[in-house]
């Protein structure tokens, strides 16, 4: 995470690359819609994601949480051996833990300790590319530290403060420390107001645009990159790994009947993702909002498809960006059943009839090997263009300009050449042409009809 506010290198003092780590799962028997496989499977790769070498990984039922620990004497003993077996010196819990549990684990453990939200803090931090990622980064960050003072920052230890009887050693700094904490904190939310009123005038420019909005949602590693990479020629980083990329990327594309339209690639979501980066990265989710579909992109060939289905709408509720009052969608949301290629035949019969029954557009789609993008394509042209109406168009056969604009603006159903009825008049074309108002409407100020 580079330097604290205070000068210090390493803010977290938690994680360091390439160093060997036992992921551990609590499964603490309460509702949770990733089963606790395919949720470990999924802290390992978080693991991975920063670099770190998973030696060890296993779930702990935990069928009452201890308060001070999380888990049981017997179960941190076995943490404990299974540490020295592996010669592990990091211990990553893939569960949320209190500044007092972490404390405790590391003292009982003699190791280093960090959750869920401490290792995605890590990999944000190292991810965010843009001054608007690191102002998020470094606010989720200072909100997650400002309650592990006395654990995390070493350096007020050796100091020695208080007044009186009270007040241990170092009580002085540490509070003017969170005082610090909370100037830095007021000013990094000040400046991402900013960038909200920024976006904000943005998408009220790209409103009075003529080009639709389509945002790019879903789970982290549904393929989202990759598809934008497909839809754009762009060559945004896509690698199988999680929260490969974070920062927003908006590219324009074209599509059947819709000149332009731009795409948008937003961060990826992911279970029980941290609070302080919901809050911190709302600016660039806010993207969505304005934008007239949300492709919502799957990665069919996981066991957790469901699970990270219902992770996403309620991320995407939490935030209120497609729910009315009453929990209607207000945006159309198309389905984009990715990594179709590495899925059995068998299992694809089965989804193919789920996909007829959805209430939802689906469309299948490797985003990898470019099957079924034109389909996609096709599906969100057709609810951009579903206010279009149809029209009659006559133009002369040479007027090329005009003939190439409807069929770039519209959707050209058919062409029919119209027989001379009177000698030596030219000849024409019939069009017809299914287009929207507003396109109509520059066409006939073109002097089109």
């Amino acid at each position: 995470m580079g330097e604290d506010i205070f000068g210090n290198d390493d803010v977290s003092g938690e994680v360091t690359r390439g160093a060997r780590a036992l992921v551990v799962l609590p499964d603490i028997r309460k509702e949770n819609l990733l089963d606790p496989d395919a949720r470990l499977e999924e802290g390992r790769g978080l693991a991975l994601a920063i670099g770190i070498e998973v030696v060890d990984s296993f779930v702990i039922p935990v069928r009452e949480v201890r308060p001070g620990t999380l888990f049981g004497s017997g179960q941190i003993e076995n943490i404990r051996a299974a540490c020295e077996m592996e010669e592990a010196e990091l211990v990553i819990v893939d569960g949320a833990l209190s500044a007092i549990q972490q404390r405790n684990l590391e003292d009982a453990l003699k190791r280093k300790v960090i959750d869920r939200t401490g290792l995605i803090l890590e990999i944000f931090g190292e991810r965010a590319a843009t001054a608007e990622g690191r102002l998020q980064v470094e606010l989720a960050h200072l909100d997650y530290q400002a309650g592990r003072l006395v654990r995390s920052w070493t350096h007020l230890e050796r100091q020695r403060g208080g007044f009186g009887f009270l007040g241990g050693p170092g009580e002085t700094q540490i509070e003017a420390d969170r005082r610090m904490i909370r100037d830095r904190m007021a000013r990094l939310r000040r400046e991402l107001e900013q960038v909200r009123r920024t976006r904000a005038l943005h998408r009220a420019r790209r409103g009075r645009a003529p080009w639709p909005v389509v945002a790019l949602v879903g789970y982290t590693n549904a393929g989202k990159s990759t598809l934008f990479n497909r839809l754009t020629g762009a060559e945004v980083m896509a690698e199988d790994l999680l929260f490969a990329t974070l920062d927003p990327t908006m590219r324009a594309i074209g599509l059947p009947g819709v000149e332009k339209a731009i795409l948008s690639d937003t961060v990826g979501f992911i279970s029980d993702l941290p609070t302080q980066l919901v809050a911190a990265f709302r600016a660039t989710l806010e993207e969505v909002t304005g934008a007239d579909i949300i492709v919502h992109v799957r990665d069919m060939s996981s066991a957790m498809a469901d699970g990270q289905k219902s992770e996403v709408v309620q991320i995407l509720a939490d935030l209120d960006i497609n729910t009315d009052e009453e929990g209607a969608l207000r945006i159309p949301v198309i389905e984009a059943w990715n990594k179709w290629d590495a899925i059995p035949d068998d299992r694809r019969e089965e989804l193919a009839e789920q996909a007829e029954r959805s209430d939802e557009p689906v469309v299948p789609i490797s985003a990898l090997m470019g099957f079924g993008t034109e389909a996609l394509e096709r599906a969100i042209a057709a609810i951009l263009t579903r206010d279009a109406r149809v029209h009659d168009i006559v133009l002369p056969s040479r007027d090329g300009r005009r003939i190439a604009w409807l069929h770039a603006h519209g959707e050209v159903l058919g062409e029919e050449e119209v027989s001379d009825e009177i000698e030596g008049e030219e000849p024409q074309i019939r069009l017809t042409v299914r287009i929207d108002d507003r396109e109509f409407g520059r066409f006939v100020a073109m002097g089109g009809t």
